[in-house]
């Protein structure tokens, strides 16, 4: 295996005794200021004589960039129109700060009540980060239209709102309705025929269309019909050849498309949905026009295994080369459960679609399974969303119930990358009102984290697949660590591994991996430089050309936000789902002393930091890390 340099420079010093208990305020390290190379283990693949910068380590404690023959701090005198950020993430850190920004991500689905640009930009100034478009409502030219109009208000607007493509799946679901233009209401008692046939004229009242052919020969007298996993409930009373008699036994509102499960003698019964295709022919048109609209996530229904999920994504890349669109696995059966972790693995990310789920498992079995697919996900660095009846009263009602708010800290709490909404901003009478709630809610938990400290016990196995791969995932772990302050107390301050002098050390990668686990890759004279339990980090710089360092970031998820430089706009819409990455448009180069002084020019021309900002520095170029403050 080829070498790899580790270049590490910690000039010897000794510093001043001072009690723990003083107030937090920087060492004085010496009297004049002196220069300190930058910390970074660089592969053997890249030009070592590249330009690296240097951090100035002072009296008072403030750091900054100098290049050695000025031409980087020339390059950063830009036109400030030469990066690009949400306009509701600027407004915010320009308002409030790094400590304000919200960290779980919004998505909400567009439908009837959304679809207009003025009601898509109010959702946009309202926190939405994603817009799900439902393929089981609405035509295609009618999501056509909803695309066109998200991607012009991002053009003229200033958003990164990325757009997400829901398949309808091939499970047993409701058509249309008899006798109502978009929803009915079943009352307790009422007599309904759910049928399979094709009526020629208009369906006949309390009449639904059910979509699998089999349904009147697999259902028998006695069994459960849940609609929507529970929402309304129905008992098969008769039979008449295509024709199913029900008696509604739990009242509610009956939604075009909605699923049906059904029920015998307490369990599920699920033989059928087995031998139905994951991704049914309709699906696979749908597929085609997510794919030529350069959607930016598909969302898969009820999946099943992992080889569906590496089908689609062979199909994607056959389809559009240059694509960079996502899969999404939704978990919403039990055979999900049963093959999460290999269908976890095989997608790049997942959704907890509890209302289906909760339709095929027990009811009190739905927290502990989201909990499991959270932590999962996270584990293996996909981002996962939380849905289905977040605000489902919101429908309706202009507050939220005290449920349904302790179910939203739930998931905050959990690290969950994002929350969506479903009928509520789709259909819903205040899609608006119950977008607050969940970004008033997020932020709120958010903040309590903070403020009460909370540590998780989470331990993040190592995913790596390759030894690049495996500096990049260590640097983001040390780079966490830092801000979380997860170094070792000694008796006058805080200091995470090795003090001493490493000149131009050159190890085998093994001793490399060593020597970042050990967390050598953080430079003592940084760390003992403040006192405090840990550097107070306003934020964490990552330069990433396809997101990958930006993911591992938010899966430590440190306690300040991430600002994720990218130099393509569908990376940046991409990322735009991860838990507490504020992604932004740059085009940048190799060279991180360029990289750093342009970025810090175009940040503090639009007053989105300060000088004397501490902030950490990473990148998935030269795989390095630094810690500087903002000149």
């Amino acid at each position: 295996m080829a070498s790899q340099a580790l270049h590490f420079l910690n000039p010897t010093y000794s510093a001043p005794t001072r009690s723990l208990s003083s107030p937090s305020k920087p060492l004085l390290l010496a009297q004049s200021p002196r220069r300190v190379r930058p910390i970074s283990a660089i592969s053997s693949d890249i030009d070592s004589s590249s330009s690296s910068p240097s951090v100035m380590i002072s009296g008072n404690g403030k750091g900054g960039i100098f290049g050695g023959d000025g031409t980087a701090a020339a390059a950063a005198v830009a036109d400030v129109s030469g990066i690009e950020v949400d306009a509701v993430t600027e407004a915010e850190l320009k308002e409030n700060g790094f400590r304000s920004t919200r960290r779980t991500k919004l998505v909400c689905t567009i439908g009837p009540a959304t679809c207009g640009f003025e009601q898509l930009e109010a959702l946009a100034v309202g926190g939405m980060n994603v817009a799900r478009i439902n393929m089981c409502h609405g035509t295609r030219d009618w999501h056509r239209r909803v695309i066109e109009r998200v991607r012009r208000l991002n053009e003229e607007k200033g958003y990164a709102v990325a757009i997400m493509m829901d398949t309808e799946g091939s499970e047993i679901h409701m058509g249309d309705l008899g006798g109502a233009a978009s929803a009915a209401r079943a009352e307790d008692g009422e007599i309904w025929t759910f049928s399979v046939r094709a009526f020629d004229s208009p369906l006949p009242e309390q009449t639904i269309n059910v979509n699998y052919e089999g349904f009147a020969e697999d259902v028998k007298v006695g069994d459960d019909l849940l609609v929507d996993g529970g929402m309304v409930r129905f008992e098969v009373i008769e039979k008449i050849g295509p024709d199913v008699k029900c008696r509604c036994t739990d009242p509610g509102l009956l939604l075009p498309r909605a699923n049906l499960t059904f029920w015998r003698d307490g369990s599920l019964v699920r033989e059928r949905n087995a031998m139905l295709p994951t991704i049914s022919s309709k699906d696979w048109l749908d597929i085609d026009f997510g794919i030529s609209e350069g959607v930016d996530f598909i969302a898969i229904s009820f999946v099943k295994s992992a080889e569906v999920i590496r089908h689609l994504k062979s199909y994607i890349a056959a389809r559009s080369r240059d694509s960079d669109i996502a899969v999404i696995a939704k978990i919403e059966s039990v055979d999900s459960l049963k093959n999460l972790e290999e269908i976890i693995r095989a997608s790049d990310g997942a959704m907890v679609a509890r209302g289906d789920l909760g339709a095929q498992i027990p009811l009190e079995q739905v927290p502990s399974a989201q909990q499991k697919i959270v932590q999962l996900c996270r584990q293996l660095d996909r981002p996962v969303i939380v849905a289905s009846q977040l605000l489902e009263s919101m429908i309706e009602y202009p507050t939220p119930t005290r449920a349904e708010v302790a179910d939203i800290s739930e998931a905050v709490r959990q690290r969950a990358d994002a929350l969506m909404l479903s009928g509520e901003s789709a259909m819903g009478q205040y899609p608006e009102k119950a977008l607050t709630v969940l970004r008033s809610v997020s932020l709120r938990i958010e903040k309590w984290w903070r403020e009460e400290k909370r540590q998780e016990a989470m331990v993040l196995p190592e995913i790596s697949s390759s030894f690049a791969d495996s500096i990049s995932e260590e640097i983001c772990n040390s780079a966490a660590k830092m801000v979380a302050g997860n170094g070792k107390h000694s008796g006058n301050g805080v200091t995470m591994g090795l003090g001493t002098t490493l000149c131009g050390l050159r190890l085998c990668s093994t001793h490399v991996l060593e020597c970042l686990r050990s967390s050598w890759l953080v430079s003592s004279i940084v760390i003992e430089a403040h006192l405090a339990d840990n550097l107070e980090v306003d934020a964490i710089f990552v330069y990433t050309k396809t997101g990958q360092m930006a993911s591992l970031l938010s899966r430590c998820r440190p306690d300040c936000p991430i600002f994720a430089f990218t130099t393509t706009t569908s990376v940046r819409r991409r990322l735009n789902l991860q838990w507490g990455l504020i992604p932004f448009r740059l085009n940048f180069s190799d060279d991180m002393e360029s990289n750093l002084n342009r970025t810090f020019f175009l940040l503090k021309a639009r007053g989105m930091i300060q000088s004397g900002d501490l902030v950490i520095a990473v990148s998935d170029m030269l795989q390095s890390i630094q810690v500087m403050n903002v000149p």
